[in-house]
């Protein structure tokens, strides 16, 4: 199973990737923050905000998560973008030796 997902994860761009989990992360950030706002609000009996506070704390563990893997994939893309970048240079930088200095001979 963790293969399957490996393998479809390989044939998502990075970009897209980073949308997905930004998403996820605004997602559990509602949902921890509609939790606070009960815990503050309700009167809940000690097992009720036990198991709300345990809620958070996973909902906690799962934000800083995706933050690790947003980083991570945001240092990636960066790395792309700049490999990219020195293809392009690379390139201008032939063009201008080859084709420029051609038409002056």
């Amino acid at each position: 199973m963790a293969r399957l997902k490996e393998k479809r994860r390989e044939k998502i761009s990075v970009a897209s990737e980073i949308d997905r989990l930004e998403e996820q992360r605004v997602r559990c950030q509602d949902n921890l923050e509609r939790a606070e706002f009960r815990s503050r609000k309700e009167k809940l009996s000690e097992k009720q905000r036990q198991d709300l506070e345990d809620e958070m704390t996973i909902m906690n563990e799962r934000v800083q998560k995706l933050d690790k893997e947003l980083e991570m994939l945001r240092g990636e893309n960066r790395r792309n973008m700049l490999l990219s970048v020195a293809l392009l240079a690379i390139s201008a930088f032939f063009y201008y030796g080859f084709f420029y200095n051609a038409d002056k001979s």
